[in-house]
């Protein structure tokens, strides 16, 4: 009996001790303010970083084939923008498509890789070594143009003057 009126009494000395709870640090106005301001980046900041989270996540295969040179790099990124319309559901096989390395297309063209930029140089002075050359062969296959071009209007010169 003793044991359980000490409990009693403890709970009791406990419960009148005790201070009034609080759900925040904040109070009045302060309180409205930083609910409005949690709410518009509930609103409006948090669906956009979804979005742009969305979109590089689904993008990523598309790069990934890219810097690979996989030789089905455009149909990846078809893939990927159908998985943009799909919500998703696509974008776990264009994952793996750009990892994979494609055997038939090794078998028939020699190689798994292709370059993407087509051989297409964006100033003329990083041509190659091997494309000088070409250059060159160009160059005198213009002079030899040029050359068959004055001997053909020499005779009609001549002829023009026998007349």
């Amino acid at each position: 009996m003793k044991k359980r009126l000490l409990q009693i009494l403890s709970v009791a000395i406990t419960l009148c001790a005790t201070s009034t709870a609080h759900a925040s640090m904040l109070e009045g106005e302060a309180l409205d303010s930083a609910a409005e301001i949690i709410s518009w980046v509930v609103i409006i900041v948090a669906p956009l970083m979804a979005i742009t989270i969305f979109w590089i996540v689904h993008v990523m295969p598309e790069k990934i084939a890219e810097d690979k040179g996989h030789p089905q790099a455009k149909a990846i990124q078809v893939l990927c923008l159908l998985s943009l319309v799909f919500g998703g559901l696509l974008w776990p096989i264009a994952w793996l498509w750009a990892y994979t390395k494609p055997v038939m297309y090794q078998m028939a063209y020699g190689t798994d890789t292709v370059d993407h930029h087509h051989g297409k140089k964006e100033t003329p002075e990083e041509a190659t070594p091997e494309e000088k050359p070409l250059e060159d062969q160009v160059q005198a296959l213009r002079d030899q143009l040029a050359q068959l071009s004055l001997k053909l209007s020499k005779p009609a010169i001549a002829e023009g003057k026998d007349a």
